[in-house]
């Protein structure tokens, strides 16, 4: 009897001592992400730069009677900088896609997945290409007369989810926008000048991180 009531007193310690343990374990895990995540607010992570560097447009069309449409083959070079010193930034599958008029002119191009470190640089160069992509009529009147003025003003647009990384730490997803404004100059294109046109971007890119 003496025998058996010992068996069942070591049984009832090791049972506490493994909740202690996944307890004790628990805790600390629960500690640390909180401290990091502490930490991650105190820092204060600033949203990353975008530039449009480049932009080169090498075939443009434009249907005369409707249904109104567009056709175009173009690459742009946009360039990322991480301003974080103690923080990184993981970029989730990126679309990039060109507009015009907030209406959509090129097919999504879909970036791969990037990581980018403290103050590092990231570029990506990505075609983009629309075959009859409708317009609407307003659009397609005033696209007319941005064709005879021989500028065209399109806007270069990025959006996808970012995450935060600190340390082996990595915040949920937020959702990045970016817009990039350029001109694209004709010039004597309407009078048989050369296919490849080069864009001008306007501004600076506008950045907006969303939860």
């Amino acid at each position: 009897m003496s025998e058996k009531i010992a068996n069942v007193n070591v049984g009832c310690i090791s049972s506490r001592k493994l909740k202690w343990f996944a307890w004790g374990t628990g805790g600390l895990i629960v500690f640390i992400g909180l401290l990091v995540f502490v930490v991650f607010l105190i820092l204060h992570p600033s949203k990353p730069s975008f530039n449009l560097e480049d932009v080169t447009v090498y075939q443009f069309n434009v249907s005369k009677v409707p249904p109104y449409a567009i056709t175009i083959i173009m690459q742009v070079t946009l360039s990322s900088r991480n301003p974080n010193s103690r923080i990184g930034v993981e970029y989730q599958p990126l679309h990039v896609y060109a507009t015009y008029r907030d209406q959509q002119i090129t097919m999504a191009y879909l970036l791969p997945p990037t990581y980018q470190g403290h103050k590092e640089p990231v570029v990506w160069s990505p075609p983009l290409t629309g075959y009859d992509m409708p317009i609407s009529p307003y659009s397609q009147q005033s696209l007319d007369q941005d064709w005879h003025a021989g500028v065209i003003l399109m806007n270069i647009k990025l959006q996808g989810d970012v995450k935060w990384k600190v340390g082996t730490w990595i915040s949920p997803k937020y959702h990045l926008y970016v817009h990039c404004p350029a001109n694209i100059r004709f010039g004597d294109l309407n009078n048989g000048g050369p296919n490849l046109i080069k864009g001008q971007p306007v501004d600076h890119c506008d950045v907006e991180i969303a939860s």
